[in-house]
């Protein structure tokens, strides 16, 4: 019976196969993507990882690998169907029939962003189509941009966006708000921000680049002329299998806090699938750090 198996290999599953390997816990990390890396793999760049700055997603991605590789993390390919707790344990179910017994086991299986699905996302992501604004903002200084969405995020990346971007779009489907009124009003009291209400993005253009969201309002058609589209309408945890397992919240994060404990002894969530405020690449390293400690502990108190 193995001490710990981690299942994802996105930053918080890699960095938390790092510190197994280094604490000598009998582990293992289970894959089920063509390669290590989760979300950063389509990152075209990543420009917030300390000493790593500007460093492609793919590249940084890699790096964790043979990090990984250099510690002897023990990896596998494989899709996990369930897991099921045991008198003393775990198992973990593969899709190839086979299954681990482990002492505990480490959520760290992501996150995915909603998408518009409208034609020219996918063409353009990672290339002018963006999934979060502390990421790539930067890279639009001085550029007019769009930001697609009416919650918390949205108003929050729009805020951002607008301190250093020429002109800021806030595209929203209704014309009222899910975020606080105070950060609507913050967004409000900005001169180079325009709302543009009741409107839904129906395509984005351009000839190798982005140039043009189109939105549809109720009469009619309107191509905003911008360098980039930031799309904050939600995430979806990759949950599915924690569903009945651990205690979610409303929208099917795995309620666990900094100490990355769940509410069932022996399981822990690492990464973009906790309930956590800021999802990014250090923070889910961070995850993956903290998880072992606790699982140390955890073990020891066994």
């Amino acid at each position: 019976m193995l001490d710990t198996v981690i299942i994802g290999a996105g930053p918080a599953g890699m960095a938390a196969g790092i510190y197994a390997a280094r604490a000598e816990l009998s582990h293992l990390v289970l894959e089920c993507g063509l390669m290590s890396g989760g979300q950063i793999i389509n990152t075209s760049e990543v420009d917030n990882y300390p000493g790593l700055k500007g460093i492609g997603g793919f590249e940084l991605a890699m790096k964790f690998r043979e990090h990984c590789d250099e510690c002897n993390v023990q990896f596998r390919d494989g899709k996990v169907t369930k897991v099921e707790k045991t008198e003393d344990g775990f198992v973990v179910e593969l899709e190839n029939g086979e299954s681990v017994s482990t002492k505990t086991v480490l959520f760290a299986t992501g996150a995915k962003h909603r998408k518009l699905e409208v034609p020219g996302e996918e063409e353009f992501a990672g290339g002018g189509v963006s999934y979060c604004a502390t990421c790539d903002g930067a890279f639009f200084r001085g550029k007019e941009v769009a930001v697609v969405g009416g919650g918390d995020v949205a108003i929050e990346d729009a805020l951002f966006l607008a301190r250093i971007c020429k002109k800021v779009y806030l595209v929203h489907r209704r014309d009222e708000f899910r975020a606080a009124k105070t950060l609507v009003n913050r967004l409000r009291a900005c001169e180079n921000v325009e709302f543009v209400l009741k409107a839904t993005p129906v395509r984005i253009e351009g000839q190798g680049k982005v140039e043009h969201l189109v939105v549809k309002s109720e009469t009619e058609e309107r191509a905003l002329e911008v360098s980039g589209v930031f799309v904050a309408v939600g995430m979806l945890p990759n949950t599915e299998l924690l569903n009945g397992l651990v205690s979610l919240n409303e929208a099917g994060y795995v309620i666990a806090g900094e100490d990355c404990k769940t509410d069932v002894p022996g399981i822990f969530a690492a990464g973009d699938l906790r309930t956590k405020h800021l999802r990014q690449v250090v923070t889910a390293a961070a995850d993956g750090a903290t998880a072992i400690y606790e699982i140390e502990a955890f073990l020891n108190q066994q």
